[in-house]
């Protein structure tokens, strides 16, 4: 296993890292009593198998259901030491109820403390407000870690880059130590977030760049192509670690193989720019034969945010989502990501489209320099990718 200091916690992290939103059994609260042998005794291969390879970073949430009751049966097996914990609780207006899940969390892992605690979506202006103003959630983390319950702090996000940029930059109460968020090929808008973490030694941790960075654990068969002679987990493992200013990944295993191709990645890491640079340049092209020079980089397009479209419709990610359809038979997560719209809050905002008669979006489209263009576009990926809803997993029943 390679490793990299994580920033100004000086924590030497793997560079990749074992997330705990797929071994678990259920999205609900399960007690203990209601876990299956087999799916205990998977769990707790999985963390054998992680900590066997080198990857002692655990990190999970209070949100993944019964991820955190279920660690709690094998975590303190490990010497303390040896591992390196970490938990995530939502930001709340009333911040005692951030204390009492960080409290919760603590009873489930059945541990004295976690070595990082993140302030676990803090992905609008709300949720930052509760996390950094006075009597907040950071201040009650801060306090955590003046009690030795918590020795590093930092916070989560799925939201915009001006939001997460505004969190990094925070100096209240000590501002953060480190930053999990989204980055990975099919979407590098984050990257000035980074640069801003990077500029204030916080640690870096890129979330779920195999799940939500195209389902590349059933990728499709032009993908597979486009990405050869790496697959498709190895090739987007290496598109983000080959930058210095991460520091780990998250892998969503499910099953002690599920380490198998990112450990491929990692051994390859010494060659990634290499390797990486001729898969870029067939993805690129692929996408300008696909879609045309236009829409191939759909977020630079002028097409305004949700909260300013007609009835709240997301055109700029549906857009995202076609082009990645249309370029790399992204079906499955396009469909995925589509049906989330108008059912995942503040997590993945904006509404799916019903109609467009409205007239705002006839502006829109002259706007966004694809005209009537834009309209097809919304039309055809509505045919294409709408369908059942989707709930955030950790919403599901």
């Amino acid at each position: 296993m390679k490793y990299r200091r994580f920033g100004k916690t000086e924590l030497s992290m793997p560079v990749v890292s074992c997330g705990g939103m797929r071994y678990q059994f259920d999205w609900k609260d399960k007690p203990l009593e209601e876990i299956p042998n087999e799916n205990q005794e998977n769990l707790e291969a999985t963390i054998r198998r992680s900590v066997e390879l080198g990857i002692n970073h655990i990190e999970t949430a209070r949100g993944y259901g019964s991820s955190e009751r279920q660690l709690g049966l094998i975590l303190p097996e490990f010497p303390r030491d040896e591992i390196i914990v970490q938990t995530k609780i939502g930001p709340n207006e009333k911040t005692e109820e951030f204390i009492k899940g960080f409290e919760e969390s603590l009873e489930r892992l059945k541990l004295d403390n976690v070595d990082l605690l993140s302030i676990h979506g803090i992905n609008h202006a709300p949720t930052l407000d509760w996390s950094v103003r006075k009597g907040g959630c950071l201040e009650a983390a801060r306090k955590f870690q003046d009690q030795g319950l918590a020795k590093h702090i930092g916070f989560s996000t799925h939201g915009p880059t001006d939001i997460i940029v505004k969190a990094i930059e925070t100096d209240v109460f000590g501002g953060f130590d480190y930053v999990n968020l989204h980055w990975y090929y099919i979407n590098q808008l984050n990257w000035p977030a980074i640069e801003a973490a990077a500029k204030r030694d916080m640690g870096v941790f890129i979330i779920s760049p195999t799940d939500k960075g195209g389902m590349l654990h059933k990728p499709s068969e032009k993908i597979m192509q486009l990405t050869e002679p790496l697959h498709p987990i190895v090739f987007n493992d290496l598109f983000c670690l080959m930058q210095e200013k991460i520091h780990t990944i998250s892998i969503g295993a499910s099953c002690p193989d599920d380490f198998n191709l990112h450990i491929e990645a990692v051994e390859l890491l010494d060659n990634a720019a290499n390797l990486v640079a001729p898969i870029v340049e067939k993805l690129e092209n692929a996408k300008l034969e696909a879609v045309g020079e236009k829409l191939a980089n759909p977020f630079d397009l002028d097409i305004p945010d949700w909260d300013k479209c007609p009835d709240g419709i997301n055109a700029r990610v549906i857009v995202w989502l076609w082009m990645l359809l249309k370029t790399f038979d992204l079906i499955d997560y396009g469909k995925s990501r589509f049906n989330l719209m108008g059912n995942a809050e503040h997590w993945f905002p904006g509404e799916k489209p019903e109609n467009f008669d409205n007239d705002g979006w006839h502006e829109i489209a002259d706007q966004s320099g694809l005209g009537d263009q834009l309209l097809d576009i919304l039309r055809e990926a509505k045919e294409t990718m709408g369908g059942e809803e989707v709930k955030r997993l950790s919403k599901s029943e």
